[in-house]
């Protein structure tokens, strides 16, 4: 079976910029900062699976609330609902680890939210950028017959 790189650019620009973000993260020494910059990279993660898989509504309607990606990211990709809970029930933490509220996150919640990003980076790299493509069927010679 061969593998091909099958994102569009947009969303290879959002899984780097994820990559780099979890890297900065594992560097930063305060849990607050490494708990936000990680969150930061698994939602940039998300947004890649959004570029590379959302489908513009096509159906009228009238405005609807501007919805988080972790809500809209089990519509688009419903094998990586978990991941969206997970990110998800996280969010108020990150919001308040931003705002630089002492102690909103621990050392090992950081480190825990480390390792789960870097496994949801992996997943997603694995799923968008390396797509399996089944095998051109071999075409005969012209002059083949």
């Amino acid at each position: 079976m061969l593998r091909r790189a099958s994102a569009p650019p947009a969303a290879l620009e959002l899984l780097a910029q994820a990559r780099a973000g979890l890297d900065e993260a594992a560097h930063l020494d305060t849990p607050n900062e490494r708990y936000a910059t990680a969150h930061l990279a698994a939602l940039r993660t998300a947004a890649a699976v959004l570029a590379a898989r959302g489908r513009p509504e096509l159906s009228p309607r009238r405005r609807q609330r501007i919805r988080s990606a972790w809500e809209v990211l089990p519509e688009i990709a419903p094998e990586l609902t978990e991941w969206s809970a997970l990110f998800a029930s996280g969010a108020a933490r990150r919001a308040r680890a931003e705002a630089g509220i002492q102690g909103a996150a621990t050392l090992r919640d950081a480190d825990d939210l480390l390792r789960d990003v870097a496994m949801f980076l992996r997943l997603v790299e694995r799923m968008l950028v390396l797509q399996p493509v089944l095998p051109q069927p071999r075409k005969e010679p012209p002059d083949a017959g």
